[in-house]
Protein backbone atom coordinates (compact mmCIF):
# COMPACT_ATOMS: atom_id res chain seq x y z
CA UNK A 1 0.00 0.00 0.00
CA UNK A 2 2.82 2.31 0.67
CA UNK A 3 4.37 1.52 -2.46
CA UNK A 4 1.03 2.60 -4.32
CA UNK A 5 0.96 5.40 -2.32
CA UNK A 6 4.58 6.86 -3.40
CA UNK A 7 3.59 5.84 -6.86
CA UNK A 8 0.03 8.18 -6.97
CA UNK A 9 2.60 11.11 -5.40
CA UNK A 10 4.58 10.71 -8.06
CA UNK A 11 2.23 10.74 -10.86
CA UNK A 12 0.19 13.39 -9.22
CA UNK A 13 3.27 15.68 -9.12
CA UNK A 14 4.19 14.65 -12.77
CA UNK A 15 0.65 16.07 -13.68
CA UNK A 16 1.86 19.83 -11.77
CA UNK A 17 5.09 19.97 -13.15
CA UNK A 18 3.35 19.20 -16.71
CA UNK A 19 0.91 21.69 -15.94
CA UNK A 20 3.25 24.48 -14.23
CA UNK A 21 5.87 23.90 -17.34
CA UNK A 22 2.70 25.23 -19.85
CA UNK A 23 1.81 27.63 -17.86
CA UNK A 24 5.25 29.51 -17.82
CA UNK A 25 5.90 28.92 -21.57
CA UNK A 26 2.48 30.99 -21.81
CA UNK A 27 4.12 33.75 -19.46
CA UNK A 28 7.49 33.69 -21.20
CA UNK A 29 5.77 34.18 -24.89
CA UNK A 30 3.89 37.66 -23.47
CA UNK A 31 6.27 39.71 -23.44
CA UNK A 32 7.75 38.38 -26.47
CA UNK A 33 4.26 39.04 -27.87
CA UNK A 34 4.33 42.99 -27.04
CA UNK A 35 5.36 45.78 -29.23
CA UNK A 36 6.08 48.60 -25.85
CA UNK A 37 5.68 52.15 -26.67
CA UNK A 38 4.89 52.09 -30.19
CA UNK A 39 2.48 53.17 -32.83
CA UNK A 40 0.13 51.35 -34.77
CA UNK A 41 -2.37 53.32 -37.86
CA UNK A 42 -6.17 51.79 -37.73
CA UNK A 43 -8.78 52.39 -40.16
CA UNK A 44 -9.43 56.33 -40.25
CA UNK A 45 -12.53 57.67 -38.83
CA UNK A 46 -15.05 58.60 -41.77
CA UNK A 47 -15.60 62.15 -40.66
CA UNK A 48 -12.60 64.44 -39.70
CA UNK A 49 -12.59 66.36 -36.64
CA UNK A 50 -11.35 68.32 -33.55
CA UNK A 51 -12.84 69.25 -30.31
CA UNK A 52 -14.80 65.72 -30.26
CA UNK A 53 -15.60 63.55 -27.43
CA UNK A 54 -14.78 59.38 -27.42
CA UNK A 55 -16.14 56.75 -24.95
CA UNK A 56 -15.70 53.36 -25.02
CA UNK A 57 -18.85 50.78 -24.50
CA UNK A 58 -18.58 46.86 -24.81
CA UNK A 59 -14.44 47.26 -26.53
CA UNK A 60 -16.60 49.33 -28.84
CA UNK A 61 -14.73 53.18 -29.37
CA UNK A 62 -18.14 55.60 -30.04
CA UNK A 63 -16.73 58.88 -31.71
CA UNK A 64 -19.70 61.89 -30.73
CA UNK A 65 -20.00 65.27 -32.32
CA UNK A 66 -17.20 67.51 -32.84
CA UNK A 67 -15.81 70.65 -34.97
CA UNK A 68 -15.38 70.03 -38.70
CA UNK A 69 -12.72 72.09 -40.93
CA UNK A 70 -13.85 76.04 -40.22
CA UNK A 71 -15.40 75.81 -36.78
CA UNK A 72 -18.76 74.22 -37.89
CA UNK A 73 -20.23 71.84 -34.98
CA UNK A 74 -21.65 68.46 -36.03
CA UNK A 75 -23.72 66.29 -34.36
CA UNK A 76 -22.22 62.35 -36.17
CA UNK A 77 -21.95 59.60 -34.37
CA UNK A 78 -19.65 57.00 -35.52
CA UNK A 79 -18.22 54.05 -33.76
CA UNK A 80 -15.19 51.70 -34.55
CA UNK A 81 -15.02 48.37 -33.68
CA UNK A 82 -11.24 47.50 -32.57
CA UNK A 83 -11.85 43.68 -33.54
CA UNK A 84 -12.63 44.48 -37.02
CA UNK A 85 -10.67 47.58 -37.65
CA UNK A 86 -14.43 49.00 -39.27
CA UNK A 87 -16.24 51.76 -38.14
CA UNK A 88 -20.14 52.41 -38.54
CA UNK A 89 -22.63 55.35 -38.60
CA UNK A 90 -25.01 55.79 -35.71
CA UNK A 91 -27.69 57.65 -34.36
CA UNK A 92 -26.81 61.53 -34.46
CA UNK A 93 -26.34 63.67 -31.81
CA UNK A 94 -29.82 65.45 -30.57
CA UNK A 95 -28.03 68.82 -31.21
CA UNK A 96 -24.45 69.70 -32.71
CA UNK A 97 -22.31 69.73 -30.07
CA UNK A 98 -18.66 70.45 -29.89
CA UNK A 99 -15.76 70.75 -26.97
CA UNK A 100 -18.17 68.69 -24.80
CA UNK A 101 -17.88 66.57 -21.63
CA UNK A 102 -18.45 62.66 -22.06
CA UNK A 103 -18.36 59.57 -19.54
CA UNK A 104 -19.78 56.10 -19.52
CA UNK A 105 -21.72 54.61 -17.00
CA UNK A 106 -23.74 51.46 -16.75
CA UNK A 107 -22.96 51.29 -20.63
CA UNK A 108 -24.89 54.33 -21.63
CA UNK A 109 -22.61 57.31 -22.83
CA UNK A 110 -23.51 60.84 -21.50
CA UNK A 111 -22.89 64.35 -23.30
CA UNK A 112 -22.83 66.75 -21.19
CA UNK A 113 -22.37 70.83 -22.12
CA UNK A 114 -20.37 71.95 -24.74
CA UNK A 115 -20.73 74.67 -27.37
CA UNK A 116 -22.39 74.82 -31.02
CA UNK A 117 -19.66 75.98 -33.32
CA UNK A 118 -16.15 78.33 -32.98
CA UNK A 119 -17.99 81.39 -33.67
CA UNK A 120 -21.46 80.48 -31.49
CA UNK A 121 -22.13 81.94 -27.94
CA UNK A 122 -23.28 81.29 -25.24
CA UNK A 123 -22.45 78.09 -24.06
CA UNK A 124 -24.16 74.48 -23.10
CA UNK A 125 -26.07 72.86 -20.46
CA UNK A 126 -26.79 70.41 -22.52
CA UNK A 127 -26.95 66.87 -21.02
CA UNK A 128 -28.24 63.88 -23.42
CA UNK A 129 -27.54 60.09 -22.65
CA UNK A 130 -27.03 57.37 -25.95
CA UNK A 131 -27.64 53.65 -25.01
CA UNK A 132 -25.49 51.76 -27.73
CA UNK A 133 -27.67 49.15 -27.37
CA UNK A 134 -31.00 50.36 -28.98
CA UNK A 135 -28.84 53.35 -30.67
CA UNK A 136 -31.15 56.31 -28.98
CA UNK A 137 -30.79 59.40 -27.26
CA UNK A 138 -32.45 60.25 -23.95
CA UNK A 139 -32.57 63.67 -22.63
CA UNK A 140 -31.51 64.10 -19.05
CA UNK A 141 -31.42 67.32 -16.47
CA UNK A 142 -29.07 70.02 -17.82
CA UNK A 143 -26.19 70.40 -16.22
CA UNK A 144 -26.32 74.34 -13.73
CA UNK A 145 -23.59 75.96 -15.23
CA UNK A 146 -23.45 76.35 -19.07
CA UNK A 147 -19.96 75.98 -20.50
CA UNK A 148 -17.58 74.14 -22.59
CA UNK A 149 -13.86 73.14 -22.96
CA UNK A 150 -14.20 70.62 -19.71
CA UNK A 151 -14.27 66.96 -19.28
CA UNK A 152 -16.47 64.45 -17.41
CA UNK A 153 -14.98 61.91 -15.42
CA UNK A 154 -16.68 59.34 -13.36
CA UNK A 155 -16.29 57.39 -9.86
CA UNK A 156 -19.12 55.35 -7.92
CA UNK A 157 -22.05 56.24 -10.35
CA UNK A 158 -21.27 59.82 -10.13
CA UNK A 159 -20.43 62.42 -12.97
CA UNK A 160 -17.76 64.86 -11.93
CA UNK A 161 -17.36 67.86 -14.38
CA UNK A 162 -14.94 70.44 -13.43
CA UNK A 163 -14.58 74.09 -14.37
CA UNK A 164 -14.73 74.93 -18.39
CA UNK A 165 -15.21 78.40 -20.13
CA UNK A 166 -18.72 80.19 -20.12
CA UNK A 167 -18.34 81.86 -22.93
CA UNK A 168 -15.96 83.01 -26.08
CA UNK A 169 -14.01 85.57 -24.47
CA UNK A 170 -11.82 83.79 -22.34
CA UNK A 171 -14.06 83.89 -18.81
CA UNK A 172 -13.80 80.29 -17.12
CA UNK A 173 -15.32 79.16 -13.82
CA UNK A 174 -13.87 76.85 -11.27
CA UNK A 175 -16.79 75.24 -10.08
CA UNK A 176 -16.91 71.51 -9.56
CA UNK A 177 -20.43 70.13 -10.39
CA UNK A 178 -21.45 66.59 -9.80
CA UNK A 179 -24.24 64.45 -11.79
CA UNK A 180 -25.89 61.57 -9.59
CA UNK A 181 -26.84 59.11 -12.43
CA UNK A 182 -29.08 56.84 -9.83
CA UNK A 183 -31.36 60.26 -9.30
CA UNK A 184 -30.88 62.50 -12.27
CA UNK A 185 -29.80 65.31 -10.12
CA UNK A 186 -26.83 67.60 -9.71
CA UNK A 187 -24.77 69.00 -6.84
CA UNK A 188 -22.10 70.78 -6.17
CA UNK A 189 -18.37 70.66 -4.72
CA UNK A 190 -15.75 71.88 -3.87
CA UNK A 191 -14.02 74.60 -6.29
CA UNK A 192 -11.02 73.76 -8.44
CA UNK A 193 -8.09 75.92 -6.81
CA UNK A 194 -7.38 77.39 -10.36
CA UNK A 195 -10.07 77.72 -13.18
CA UNK A 196 -9.01 76.19 -16.73
CA UNK A 197 -10.64 75.63 -19.73
CA UNK A 198 -9.63 73.22 -22.67
CA UNK A 199 -7.39 70.70 -20.52
CA UNK A 200 -7.07 67.26 -20.16
CA UNK A 201 -8.04 64.74 -17.59
CA UNK A 202 -8.07 61.16 -16.39
CA UNK A 203 -9.20 59.13 -12.77
CA UNK A 204 -6.73 56.78 -11.00
CA UNK A 205 -8.10 55.46 -7.54
CA UNK A 206 -10.68 57.90 -7.51
CA UNK A 207 -9.07 60.88 -7.94
CA UNK A 208 -9.43 63.00 -10.54
CA UNK A 209 -6.26 64.52 -12.15
CA UNK A 210 -6.66 68.02 -14.32
CA UNK A 211 -3.79 68.67 -15.95
CA UNK A 212 -2.77 71.68 -18.04
CA UNK A 213 -5.55 73.85 -19.81
CA UNK A 214 -6.14 77.77 -20.37
CA UNK A 215 -5.86 80.16 -17.35
CA UNK A 216 -8.87 83.36 -17.39
CA UNK A 217 -8.83 85.79 -19.69
CA UNK A 218 -7.51 88.49 -17.56
CA UNK A 219 -4.32 88.30 -16.70
CA UNK A 220 -3.21 87.73 -19.09
CA UNK A 221 -5.26 86.19 -21.79
CA UNK A 222 -5.24 83.14 -22.81
CA UNK A 223 -1.82 81.78 -21.30
CA UNK A 224 -1.78 78.29 -20.87
CA UNK A 225 -0.68 76.43 -17.65
CA UNK A 226 1.64 73.47 -16.70
CA UNK A 227 -0.41 72.70 -13.53
CA UNK A 228 -1.01 69.14 -12.25
CA UNK A 229 -4.89 69.97 -10.05
CA UNK A 230 -5.75 66.55 -8.37
CA UNK A 231 -9.41 65.91 -7.08
CA UNK A 232 -10.13 63.88 -4.20
CA UNK A 233 -13.51 62.85 -4.79
CA UNK A 234 -13.77 60.92 -1.51
CA UNK A 235 -12.78 63.82 0.45
CA UNK A 236 -13.94 66.57 -1.84
CA UNK A 237 -10.31 68.34 -1.27
CA UNK A 238 -7.90 69.56 -4.17
CA UNK A 239 -4.04 69.31 -4.15
CA UNK A 240 -1.25 69.65 -6.73
CA UNK A 241 0.85 67.25 -8.42
CA UNK A 242 4.01 67.53 -10.08
CA UNK A 243 3.69 70.10 -13.29
CA UNK A 244 3.54 68.64 -16.13
CA UNK A 245 6.97 69.30 -18.46
CA UNK A 246 5.22 71.98 -20.74
CA UNK A 247 2.45 74.28 -21.21
CA UNK A 248 -0.19 72.29 -22.73
CA UNK A 249 -3.71 72.73 -23.44
CA UNK A 250 -6.44 71.22 -26.66
CA UNK A 251 -4.47 67.72 -25.42
CA UNK A 252 -6.22 64.73 -24.20
CA UNK A 253 -5.36 62.16 -21.81
CA UNK A 254 -6.42 58.46 -20.82
CA UNK A 255 -5.36 56.35 -17.72
CA UNK A 256 -3.65 52.53 -17.74
CA UNK A 257 -5.36 50.73 -14.67
CA UNK A 258 -1.99 48.58 -14.28
CA UNK A 259 -3.88 45.01 -15.72
CA UNK A 260 -2.21 44.83 -18.67
CA UNK A 261 0.24 48.34 -18.67
CA UNK A 262 1.64 49.90 -15.41
CA UNK A 263 -1.02 52.16 -14.15
CA UNK A 264 -0.19 56.02 -15.68
CA UNK A 265 -1.54 58.78 -17.30
CA UNK A 266 -0.86 59.34 -20.69
CA UNK A 267 -1.31 63.08 -21.79
CA UNK A 268 -1.09 63.57 -25.94
CA UNK A 269 -1.36 66.77 -27.64
CA UNK A 270 0.31 68.34 -30.84
CA UNK A 271 4.00 66.60 -30.90
CA UNK A 272 3.77 65.86 -27.06
CA UNK A 273 3.01 62.41 -25.02
CA UNK A 274 4.06 62.58 -21.56
CA UNK A 275 3.25 60.10 -19.12
CA UNK A 276 2.34 60.79 -15.73
CA UNK A 277 3.17 58.36 -12.48
CA UNK A 278 0.34 58.88 -10.06
CA UNK A 279 1.77 57.20 -7.32
CA UNK A 280 5.65 58.71 -7.37
CA UNK A 281 4.30 62.01 -8.81
CA UNK A 282 6.73 61.97 -11.61
CA UNK A 283 6.41 62.96 -15.01
CA UNK A 284 8.07 60.86 -18.36
CA UNK A 285 7.90 61.12 -22.00
CA UNK A 286 7.27 58.46 -24.69
CA UNK A 287 6.71 57.87 -28.27
CA UNK A 288 4.71 60.87 -29.88
CA UNK A 289 1.90 60.13 -32.12
CA UNK A 290 2.64 59.69 -35.60
CA UNK A 291 0.17 62.56 -36.67
CA UNK A 292 0.66 65.39 -34.61
CA UNK A 293 -2.70 67.48 -33.60
CA UNK A 294 -4.13 68.88 -30.35
CA UNK A 295 -8.16 68.73 -29.93
CA UNK A 296 -8.10 65.25 -30.37
CA UNK A 297 -9.93 62.52 -28.06
CA UNK A 298 -8.34 59.21 -26.43
CA UNK A 299 -10.01 56.20 -25.76
CA UNK A 300 -8.31 53.77 -23.31
CA UNK A 301 -9.26 49.76 -24.31
CA UNK A 302 -7.35 46.25 -22.16
CA UNK A 303 -4.67 49.48 -21.17
CA UNK A 304 -3.74 50.43 -24.94
CA UNK A 305 -5.08 54.17 -26.08
CA UNK A 306 -6.75 55.34 -29.26
CA UNK A 307 -5.89 58.82 -30.49
CA UNK A 308 -8.97 59.73 -32.59
CA UNK A 309 -9.66 62.88 -34.60
CA UNK A 310 -7.79 66.56 -33.70
CA UNK A 311 -6.54 69.51 -36.34
CA UNK A 312 -3.61 71.41 -36.87
CA UNK A 313 -5.49 73.60 -38.84
CA UNK A 314 -7.45 71.20 -40.66
CA UNK A 315 -8.92 68.28 -39.14
CA UNK A 316 -8.08 64.68 -39.14
CA UNK A 317 -9.91 61.37 -39.15
CA UNK A 318 -6.53 60.03 -38.14
CA UNK A 319 -7.28 56.76 -35.53
CA UNK A 320 -4.24 55.57 -33.81
CA UNK A 321 -3.10 53.10 -31.24
CA UNK A 322 -0.68 52.94 -29.06
CA UNK A 323 0.76 50.38 -26.74
CA UNK A 324 2.41 51.75 -23.61
CA UNK A 325 6.19 50.53 -22.02
CA UNK A 326 5.88 47.86 -19.56
CA UNK A 327 2.50 46.41 -22.12
CA UNK A 328 1.60 42.47 -21.40
CA UNK A 329 -1.11 41.03 -23.76
CA UNK A 330 -3.91 39.22 -22.85
CA UNK A 331 -4.21 35.76 -22.11
CA UNK A 332 -3.38 34.25 -25.68
CA UNK A 333 -6.63 32.77 -26.07
CA UNK A 334 -5.29 30.23 -28.37
CA UNK A 335 -3.25 28.26 -25.88
CA UNK A 336 -6.46 28.08 -23.41
CA UNK A 337 -7.63 24.98 -25.53
CA UNK A 338 -3.86 23.20 -25.93
CA UNK A 339 -3.88 23.47 -21.79
CA UNK A 340 -6.59 21.92 -21.12
CA UNK A 341 -6.63 18.96 -23.64
CA UNK A 342 -3.06 18.18 -22.48
CA UNK A 343 -4.40 18.49 -18.50
CA UNK A 344 -7.24 16.25 -19.30
CA UNK A 345 -5.58 13.72 -21.18
CA UNK A 346 -3.08 13.07 -18.47
CA UNK A 347 -5.38 12.87 -15.81
CA UNK A 348 -7.49 10.69 -17.46
CA UNK A 349 -4.08 8.31 -18.47
CA UNK A 350 -3.30 8.27 -14.55
CA UNK A 351 -6.73 7.23 -13.86
CA UNK A 352 -6.62 4.47 -15.86
CA UNK A 353 -3.06 3.32 -14.75
CA UNK A 354 -4.42 3.71 -11.00
CA UNK A 355 -7.58 1.54 -11.18
CA UNK A 356 -5.72 -1.25 -12.59
CA UNK A 357 -3.38 -1.00 -9.44
CA UNK A 358 -5.72 -0.48 -6.64
CA UNK A 359 -8.88 1.58 -5.41
CA UNK A 360 -8.19 4.90 -5.16
CA UNK A 361 -10.23 6.08 -2.59
CA UNK A 362 -8.72 3.19 -0.20
CA UNK A 363 -4.76 4.66 -1.43
CA UNK A 364 -6.71 8.05 -0.97
CA UNK A 365 -7.81 7.24 2.72
CA UNK A 366 -4.61 4.88 3.94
Amino acid sequence: MGYLMVKYKQKLFFVIVLVALIASCIVTIKPARASADSWETKESMPTARDALGVAVVDGKIYAIGGMITGGEAVDNNEVYDPLTDTWEKKSSVPSIVESFGIAVYNNLIHVIGGGWGFFVDPHGSFHAVYNPETDTWKAKTAMPTPRDLMDANVVDGKIYVISGATNNYGDKTNVTEVYDTATDTWTTKTPIPTPVAGYASAVVDKKIYVIGGILPSTPPKGTTTNLTQIYDTESDTWSYGAPIPTNISSAAAGATTGVFAPKRIHVLGTDKHYVYDPEADTWTTATAMPTPRSGLAVAVINDTLYTIGGSNGVCFTANEQYTPSGYIPEFPSWIILPLFLTATLVVAIYRKKLSKTSNPSFILGD
